[in-house]
């Protein structure tokens, strides 16, 4: 989750108002923001990777003072028409194809604000732009540089210059290959036979999206107009994107100028604020809240989230997105402003007439119970996963297959490709692993596996199953089986039988099958030599594997 450390004075410039720390650990969480910390002069907050706009003091201002009923409704930008065109050219329709554009003036920034501005950036790449993929962003230094812009693509060797933090002029296919942000990045371009540029009119390079900046359009404290450009290959993303990050820049006092975005087919003027409308049925919110809110009241609390509202039919609201809050997209997410706005803390619980109050399941508990038994024995937790290979899981237990092996379709890898049906070839891992520790080793493992059933749905079911295992010079039948039988007895199991057996895993002759009322629970017994050297252990074994569900 992205995290966000508001400090007092700046959040306080940022409303308008001073407020104190206090205040702002008692208020912050009915925005729907978690406290990660609270300092002296700051507070550390935790937000839902959707609301983006939340990735600035900016922007936590703005719905901090709605919810406070300082500043209500809407937000107003003005947006000046501006002169700066960029030009898009049809080579970048088959690598990058879309890209926006905004023109900021007269912005202050100093250390602090260009930091956010960086995280608000990098934000917006992994909230929006899949960590660049379908969105990039480039910040410039406008003053020098000379418009009309260009989008284009060159050839990997046909254009040279210094990226951002670099010293040395650089070939696009040096970047990819020597830069950091290139080797990190090359995968979304290094695919096509040209890649994308944004020039200016001097053929000077302001970016290589979705790689890097110019050095040459580096932002620093100094700077006071921006260039802003936004590329990638989803253009409702890119529209998005801009608007969140040029309302936050508006926020911090700077001016905001449209840019005409030249297309081959279109012009596009960029960006666009026209906010979005969206219909909100004043029962539909009142049902699922609990509440008995009037039209009226219902338009206060939505412009108290920020957003406008008026009524165009008996019951019915029509409401005003700020471009911004991209996270509004279904009627549903009306009604949580509605809640923020009226004040969760105004809202009393209820129990509801059929509440139950929970407890643990029968298995939970019988699986806690023997985790505690085995404990007191002695013996050590440990979680392995559920998924396993067929080498380890049949072939180093010298077991056959059989029909019961539960495969993936699509395993990420070899390793991890079947589903297991029992615990100790994964106990029997962990020996492995941990051959380099002192002896004895007594290992348990309470866990789910899983199981051929067709009648079942899925035509597998899942079984909760115990096993232990204890590895030093002297392990032997004796030994396992006590523990065995003292997990049973601890576990309530009134009588069980301990019979002779056959089992490809263990030694023959000492290995036994543990029945309960006549039904085969488990097994128990020596692990034979053979999976002792497929595991590359020089300790014997004893080991036993109950399922807890037939008991």
């Amino acid at each position: 989750m992205p995290v966000i450390t508001l400090f007092r004075d700046r959040f306080s410039s940022s409303i308008g108002r001073s407020i104190t720390v206090e205040e702002m650990a008692k208020w912050l969480p009915w925005m729907g923001l978690d406290i990660e910390e609270v300092g002296p002069d700051y507070v550390k907050v935790e937000f839902n990777p959707n609301r983006v706009d939340f990735s600035s003091h900016a922007g936590i201002a703005r719905g901090y003072s709605g919810l406070r009923g300082w500043k209500t409704g809407l937000p107003e930008y003005e947006m000046k028409e501006g002169k700066a065109a960029l030009n898009v050219d049809p080579s970048v329709s088959e690598v990058r194809p879309y890209v926006l554009a905004a023109v900021i003036r007269n912005i202050s920034l100093d250390y602090d604000s260009v930091r956010e501005l960086m995280e608000i950036q990098e934000d917006l790449h992994w909230g929006v732009g899949r960590d660049r993929r379908k969105v990039s962003i480039g910040v410039h230094n406008m003053d020098v540089v000379q418009q009309p812009f260009s989008y284009v693509a060159r050839e990997p060797n046909a254009v040279r210059f210094v990226p951002l933090d670099k010293t040395e002029e650089m070939s696009l296919q040096e970047i990819l290959e020597r830069h950091e942000k290139g080797v990190g990045y090359r995968h979304l371009v290094d695919w096509a036979p040209k890649y994308p540029l944004i020039i200016d009119s001097k053929e000077q390079v302001l970016s290589f999206p979705p790689i890097i900046n110019g050095e040459l359009t580096r932002v620093d404290s100094w700077t006071k107009n921006l260039f802003i450009d936004v590329t990638g290959t989803d253009y409702k993303a890119i529209a998005r994107s801009l608007n969140v990050l040029v309302t936050a820049l508006a926020d911090m006092g700077a001016s905001l100028e449209s840019v005409n975005v030249n297309y081959p087919d279109r012009t596009v003027v960029s960006p666009d604020l026209t906010p979005q409308r969206m219909r909100l049925r004043t029962d539909y919110a009142n049902r699922l809240l609990g509440l008995k809110l009037s039209e009226s009241k219902v338009i206060q609390s939505l412009r108290k989230s920020r957003l406008d509202a008026k009524k165009i039919s008996k019951g019915v609201l029509e409401v005003s997105i700020p471009a911004y809050r991209i996270d509004i997209m279904h009627e549903i997410d009306l009604v949580e402003e509605v809640a923020i706005g009226y004040g969760y803390f105004r809202m009393k619980p209820t129990r509801l007439a059929t509440m139950t109050t929970g407890k643990q399941h029968t298995t939970s508990k019988k699986a806690n119970r023997a985790r505690q038994v085995m404990i007191g024995l002695g013996f050590t937790e440990v979680k392995n996963f559920i998924l396993t290979n067929r080498v380890a899981h049949y072939e180093n237990m010298r077991q056959k297959v059989g029909g019961g092996m539960i495969k993936l379709a699509n395993p990420v890898s070899t390793e991890y490709s079947i589903a297991r049906e029992n615990l100790l070839p994964s106990l029997m891992k962990n020996l492995m692993d941990n051959k380099h520790e002192s002896y004895p080793q007594r290992l348990f493992e309470v866990s789910d596996v899983i199981r051929i059933n067709r009648k079942t749905e899925t035509r597998s079911e899942r079984r909760l199953h115990t096993a232990g295992v204890s590895s030093h010079s002297t392990a032997n039948f004796t030994e396992i089986k006590s523990i065995a039988e003292a997990l049973l007895a601890n576990l309530g199991v009134k009588r069980w039988d301990v019979k002779a057996t056959r089992h490809p895993s263990f030694l023959q002759g000492r290995v036994a099958a543990i029945y309960v009322k006549r039904r085969k629970v488990g097994v128990l017994g020596e692990i034979h030599p053979e999976v002792i050297n497929n595991f590359e252990l020089e300790n014997p074994v004893g080991a036993f594997e109950i399922d807890l569900k037939e008991i």
